[in-house]
């Protein structure tokens, strides 16, 4: 059936509900208000009982069958949510799901929750019959190039509104954490009126909730974004995070551009080359693919060796400010 974006699950519900929901991705948030999106629907339309079963290693895979195939002594609709943290429901769980997904009640409503997975993982015949059974909502963290407008959204349902330079801070304020970017436009819907929000007001309201990852770090430096490569480099070390584990992930990126950088060479199609190398998932595939292109051969080469010196800082062999080091090997690729 249908695969939605998390912003799209409002309209859709509006249509009417899937007789199952698959929550698929890691951003809590957005998850959160999809399965609150999902029960509020429901509740309207007489689902007054609910079931929640959450996978681990002692779960009794039966609760399954039993959840969606009994009913309540007044006949009332149920939700049955069934939650898999792992990602991974196992040999029995797998043929359970499917047979679960041939014989869905009318009067149950299920939701299963799971992280995001690789897509090898997808095609298990368990995430496919979940997904032809109903629909699929992804909730996927909002890129930085998207949330903006995301923001802007959210503003826009307390009746405020900002311009592109606040929204901008606000952006930066939040890098990477949905969860604190809501609770930072929830407190302007407290403290300042409805309408346009000037600049000076959002500063004054937001603190700056950054949680800023090394994973990310890689984003900034492939897409040559050196304002927030620097500025997320300096978040890290407030926070923190050892020099050793940023130079490892910015290492291993920077070997994944070459590599793939050689298979274009050789005339080989990006998403084939990417593959081989283990690079998943569209917006990463992109930022590589661009960064193979835009850096020169002999720079990524530079590039590689200016990490092994750093590690060889970082270990106390060679002399050196390893935090500064890592700034310039970011940059090397802007």
């Amino acid at each position: 059936m249908a695969s939605l974006r998390s912003d799209q699950l409002e309209a859709s519900l509006s249509r009417g509900l899937a007789p199952l929901y698959l929550l698929h991705g890691d951003e809590p948030l957005l998850s959160m208000e999809a399965g609150d999106a999902i029960r509020k629907k429901a509740r309207a339309e007489g689902f007054s009982e609910r079931d929640v079963l959450v996978v681990d290693r002692s779960f009794n895979w039966g609760a399954l069958h039993s959840a969606g195939a009994s009913m309540s002594l007044f006949g009332d609709r149920k939700i049955v949510e069934l939650r898999i943290p792992s990602g991974k429901p196992g040999t029995q769980g797998s043929e359970v799901i499917v047979e679960y997904c041939k014989s869905l009640s009318p009067e149950v409503l299920t939701v299963v929750t799971v992280p995001r997975l690789f897509k090898r993982d997808q095609s298990a015949a368990w995430f496919t019959a979940l997904a032809r059974a109903g629909s699929t909502v992804e909730v996927y963290p909002i890129e930085h190039a998207r949330l903006p407008d995301w923001i802007a959204g959210r503003l826009a349902r307390q009746k405020q509104r900002a311009d592109k330079d606040t929204l901008a801070f606000m952006t930066d304020s939040v890098e990477g954490n949905l969860l604190a970017a809501h609770q930072e436009i929830q407190k302007l819907g407290l403290l300042q009126p409805p309408g346009e929000l000037s600049f000076d007001a959002v500063r004054d309201t937001v603190l700056n909730v950054a949680r800023y990852d090394a994973t990310k770090l890689t984003e900034a430096m492939m897409a040559g974004d050196k304002a927030r490569l620097a500025r997320m480099l300096d978040g890290l070390k407030g926070e923190g995070e050892a020099p050793p584990r940023i130079l490892w992930v910015v290492s291993e990126e920077i070997r994944a551009i070459a590599r793939v950088q050689q298979g274009l060479a050789q005339g080989r199609p990006l998403a084939d080359v990417c593959r081989e190398n283990r690079v998943w998932g569209e917006p990463r595939v992109s930022l590589i693919g661009r960064a193979a292109k835009r850096v020169g051969r002999e720079a990524l080469l530079a590039a590689i060796s200016h990490a092994a010196r750093i590690d060889r800082m970082v270990k106390g062999v060679a002399k050196g400010d390893a935090w500064d080091e890592l700034l310039q090997l970011g940059l090397r690729l802007g």
